[in-house]
Parts: structure tokens; sequence; C-alpha cells
């Protein structure tokens, strides 16, 4: 029936072998991947003669580009599937019981010649390159032609496919395996930069670390001069200070003395403060000592100790890293003759 012919199609389609593009012919060998192949076809493939498409016992299904991983028997090592053999065994006998049928039946059309309808296709035009028949040969338009039988012109094509499948299938492989070394060459390329710039941070590093402590022992030279030209001048400034207290007091002693309207009166006190400090006693009255003390240093220009011209200058600490600054912008990579390594120590 229609619908029974139908099912056998269907069933048929299931059991093309993906390389020969025939029904499976037995042995049948189960990939890893769960999909089926001729023996003799995948032999045909990965044989010796193929050598460049086998790649360390390894190839990739022509269905699903799955790995398969060979051992040391080859395709041979491959799992029959006995279960897809025996459908083949029975769908063959449901077509031979069938076939009575279909003999009985209209001609298949692509069979039949289309200018002698009753005339199976049995022979190649060799000259058009065209499948025709006997009678076109010997009646028709490839009276003229050279032809040959269909069934070695079937043999030749089909194995000339098979060739071309097998190096396509083996040519996949190849640029397979190309494309996973590329993917690892990136990976490794990655893995390489990243070890590479943790170096050269690393260096970089050190570097800043020997500047830093450069610039600290630098600053603690500064600071030291620093604090003892401050502790001195802050030392001088108090004594400053201090004699100029003293100038304050003599002063006013001396005005208070000024005052005084009586002439004896005035020589008087003068006469008491000279002998009070010859006798060193504590009075007030060696402050009018001071007083000409005072005058004299005044008279002199020497009262104290002066600050050098110049004292508060720290210009002697002026750095300049011109050089260095040169020496830095030039740093660079040292181009070896395999690799790049940074030098910066």
């Amino acid at each position: 029936t229609p619908s029974r012919q139908i099912r056998m199609d269907s069933l048929e389609k299931q059991l093309i072998c993906p390389i020969c593009l025939e029904m499976f012919t037995k042995p049948v060998v189960i990939l890893p991947c769960q999909h089926n192949l001729c023996r003799k076809c995948a032999n045909d493939i990965f044989q010796v003669k193929f050598q460049f498409l086998f790649l360390c016992g390894r190839f990739r299904c022509p269905s699903c580009r799955h790995e398969v991983v060979l051992d040391r028997h080859g395709v041979y090592g491959l799992q029959r599937n006995l279960l897809v053999e025996n459908i083949i065994d029975m769908y063959k006998q449901e077509c031979i019981r069938l076939e009575p049928v279909t003999q009985t039946g209209q001609k298949a059309k692509d069979d039949m010649c289309e200018v002698h309808e009753d005339e199976k296709i049995n022979i190649h035009c060799l000259t058009c390159g065209i499948p025709t028949c006997s009678m076109c040969k010997v009646f028709g338009s490839h009276k003229d032609c050279e032809v040959a039988p269909l069934n070695s012109i079937y043999q030749t094509q089909k194995t000339e496919l098979s060739d071309g499948i097998a190096m396509m299938v083996g040519n996949n492989d190849r640029i397979q395996g190309i494309i996973s070394q590329l993917e690892e060459t990136c990976r490794t390329i990655e893995e390489n930069g990243r070890r590479q710039k943790s170096k050269v941070c690393e260096k970089f590093d050190h570097l800043y670390a020997i500047l830093e402590d450069r610039k600290r022992q630098m600053n603690l030279k500064v600071n030291a001069e620093q604090e003892e030209k401050l502790n001195y001048i802050r030392g001088l400034t108090r004594k400053y200070g201090d004699h100029l207290e003293s100038m304050t007091k003599i002063m006013e002693t001396g005005i208070q003395t000024m005052e005084e309207p009586e002439m004896a009166v005035f020589l008087q006190v003068l006469y008491t403060y000279n002998r009070l400090q010859k006798q060193d006693e504590p009075n007030n009255g060696k402050l009018l000592i001071y007083l000409f003390i005072f005058k004299k240093y005044i008279i002199k220009k020497n009262c104290l100790e002066k600050v050098e011209r110049g004292y508060e200058n720290m210009d002697h600490y002026s750095v300049s890293f011109k050089r260095e600054g040169r020496a830095l912008r030039s740093i660079d990579f040292a181009r070896g003759t395999a690799h790049l390594k940074c030098s910066l120590t």
C-alpha cells in the first residue's frame, strides 16, 4: 500500500551511510556519539593512503563532528551495531517480499528514458555526459556518441564521490586541528601576557620603592638642617627678647633718675649706684650701670650675636633629575633573541 511504501522509504533514509550515501553495508560500526558508519567506508577514509587525514588516532564523526579516539586497532576496534544490521536484513526481506507488487506497477520514472518511454536507462553517453538508453544510441541523438555501460560509470563516479567526501572529511579534521591549535595558542598568549604584565608591575613597584626610600632619606637631611637652623634662630630670638626686656627696665630707671630736680640728690644717687655695684649687692642700683654699658654697646654696634646673611637659604639641597628623567623615559623592554624581557634594575 502507499502508506506502507512511505514507511519503508522513511526507514530507508535512516539506514543511509553519511559517507557513501548508500544503505549501510555490513558490518556496521557505531561511534561513541551513537551515529553509524559502514566499516568499509570508515576504513576507506582512514586507510594508509590517506595518512594526512588521520591525526594521532582521532577523527570526527561525519554527522555531528564529535571527535572519536581510536585505539591501536583503528576503525576495526569500533563496536559493531548488530541492531542496525538486523534492521537492514529485515528491510531487505520486506523489499523482496514487496518487489513482485512493485514490478507489476508503474516503473520508476527516473529509470526510464524520456525519449523512449518503454526503454530503461542502461548506458551512459561519455560525449554528452548524461545517462540514456540503448535505443538512443542505435537510432536516437546519441548514435554518433561514445558510450559506456551504466554500471561502470556508476561505480567510477561513486568512487570519485566517496574519495571526494573522504578528502573533505579529512580536510575538515585537519582544519579543526589547526583551529584547536590556534585556540590553544590564543590561551597561551593570554596567559603569557598576564604573566609578563605582572612581572612589569613588580619591576615598577621595586623602582617606586627605591625612589620612595631615596626621597625619605633626602627629606631627612633637609629636615635635620631645618630644625638646626630653626632652633638657633629661636634661641637667638629669646636672647634678643631678654636683652630688650632688660634694656627697657634700664631705660625706665634712667628716666626716673633724670626726673630728679636736685643736683646733689642726682649725684648722690649715682654715687650710691656705683658703690652698690662695687659691693656686688643685689640692688636695683645696678640698672644705672647697665644703662652706661648699653650706651657703650650702642656706640660699638655690637650688642648681640647677628645672623649671617643667607643663613636662611636652603638652596644647597636643590636637586636635578634631568639625567634620571631621561633614563626613566627610555625604559623599555630588552629585546632578546627569542623573547622580550623587562629590565628595570
